[in-house]
């Protein structure tokens, strides 16, 4: 265990954590500037799945669906859930690193930094298993069932509850590394 997490602090410099920061930012802009308005054009009313932090309903998932018509469903499939089949993974690494290297500038060598890596991986992990509901309620419209909308939806919950947690985390890293700056603490 301390060898795998000694490789994980190797792995957390700067220039690492930079280069798939602007691979992961990269995928994340192609999303929004591309995959989704592709899909959105086909029910403008609407907001994606994944762009529903609170969750959805039923009937707001059966309407979405039904709006997006055969060709939107079948963007959403093949444009936009690839790439977001990409994101989460890189999400997860990028922004895990990222955490590991900034409280490892910040906070004492003895300090567990590796346990608020978690924060995006689970984010990541929860992004996929919403994906995966998000097929299913694409490939079973109109037979959509109760029970998949509502996992996919507790899920989307997740990945954005534990995203916000992820960011929160963030912000608290860099404002301890400003501190450390400004005032030359060791």
């Amino acid at each position: 265990m301390e060898t795998l997490l000694h490789s994980i602090q190797k792995c957390s410099s700067g220039k690492f954590v930079s280069i798939l920061f602007i691979l992961t930012m990269g995928i994340y802009v192609g999303m929004l500037s591309y995959t989704m308005p592709a899909v959105s054009v086909f029910a403008p009313d609407f907001l994606l799945f994944d762009s529903l932090p609170s969750g959805y309903s039923f009937n707001y998932a059966y309407e979405l669906l039904d709006s997006l018509g055969v060709d939107g469903r079948n963007v959403y499939l093949t444009t936009q859930l690839p790439l977001d089949f990409i994101y989460p993974g890189l999400f997860s690494i990028t922004y895990s690193l990222m955490l590991i290297w900034l409280y490892s500038k910040t906070l004492s060598r003895s300090f567990k930094a590796y346990y608020f890596a978690l924060v995006p991986f689970l984010a990541g992990v929860f992004d996929y298993i919403e994906n995966i509901f998000i097929i299913r309620m694409i490939n079973s419209f109109p037979d959509l069932q109760l029970s998949t909308v509502k996992l996919a939806s507790i899920f989307t919950v997740l990945k954005s509850s534990f995203t916000m947690v992820f960011f929160v985390l963030l912000l608290v890293g860099f404002i301890l590394l400003l501190k450390k700056k400004l005032f030359k603490t060791p």
